[in-house]
């Protein structure tokens, strides 16, 4: 084997050297082995609590998961409880739990907008370049806004039942109603990530959001009885996977057990997973 001085560095010549690996040149500078590749749920909730400390950061974002849904509530408590119901406190027991899906599933719009913000800026090419589980920072926007979620509807129980709203079914109707919520909204949220990297900007994806979550949330069950509208109505209200899920909520709340409604809010969500999530995957992948 022979070497060719360079001035700043010498080379080998022999045709049979073989350069170490990087795992090798690691292992020699650190002196111990690289560390294992992180699981996927590591990686998740990694990206979860990145997710938690922009809101740390930029505590405005908790804007919309508290006087929004107060908002809303005391608005639409209000404004409708006389006509529709004859008195407030009647009409709340029946609009809380609605109102309360309503106002989750709105904000999960935002998943979509902090997608794309992450794009815009260059992070997602990091991720990119990273031996982690490709689809982790996805899941990881989604478990931090889960928390979002959560507050959301802390808050909104905590107005409603200030205001009047007395569920039957106690702590365990409640605690029920909300984790199927939490759930149906985590699926839901998967739309909003393949919007956000479909799109090109923030507006984009807010606007056809908005076009996405007018038609499901009004026209649903949340401030009505469906059996009220007119049929052509009732056939897309009815089959709305909004008005199965506010309906679940609103019978487990209630002390009632709707095993119809559940299996439908559920086959929703695993639908919106499966179809959302590899569409969203598929163009992650892609970009």
């Amino acid at each position: 084997m022979t070497t060719v001085s360079t001035g700043k560095d010498t080379r080998t010549t022999d045709p049979d050297f073989e350069a170490p690996r990087a795992e090798e040149l690691a292992e020699l500078l650190v002196g111990r082995a690289r560390p294992p590749r992180p699981g996927a749920l590591s990686a998740s909730l990694t990206f979860g609590h990145r997710a938690m400390l922009k809101i740390k950061h930029v505590p405005e974002q908790l804007f919309d998961v508290t006087a929004f849904p107060i908002m809303m509530v005391l608005m639409y408590t209000y404004l409708f409880g006389g006509a529709l119901a004859g008195s407030v406190s009647s009409y709340v027991q029946f609009l809380l739990p609605g109102i309360l899906v309503m106002s989750v599933v709105m904000i999960t719009m935002y998943t979509g907008v902090s997608v794309n913000t992450d794009i815009e800026k260059g992070v997602f090419d990091r991720f990119r370049t990273l031996p982690i589980w490709r689809p982790a920072p996805m899941v990881g926007y989604l478990l931090g806004d889960v928390v979002r979620y959560l507050i959301a509807s802390a808050v909104m129980l905590t107005v409603g039942v200030i205001i009047g709203y007395r569920p039957e079914g106690g702590l365990p109707g409640v605690l029920l109603g909300v984790a199927l919520l939490l759930v149906f909204s985590f699926a839901f949220s998967w739309i909003w990530t393949m919007f956000g990297l479909l799109l090109r900007s923030e507006k984009s994806v807010m606007g056809v959001s908005m076009m996405v979550i007018f038609p499901l949330t009004f026209l649903s069950s949340v401030f009505v009885d469906p059996r009220t509208m007119p049929g052509w109505l009732q056939a897309f209200v009815n089959n709305n996977p909004v008005t199965h899920v506010a309906g679940a909520v609103r019978e487990l709340m209630a002390g009632g057990w709707p095993v119809a409604e559940i299996a439908w809010s559920l086959g929703w969500s695993a639908v919106f997973v499966l179809v959302f999530g590899w569409v969203t995957m598929r163009l992650y992948n892609r970009r």
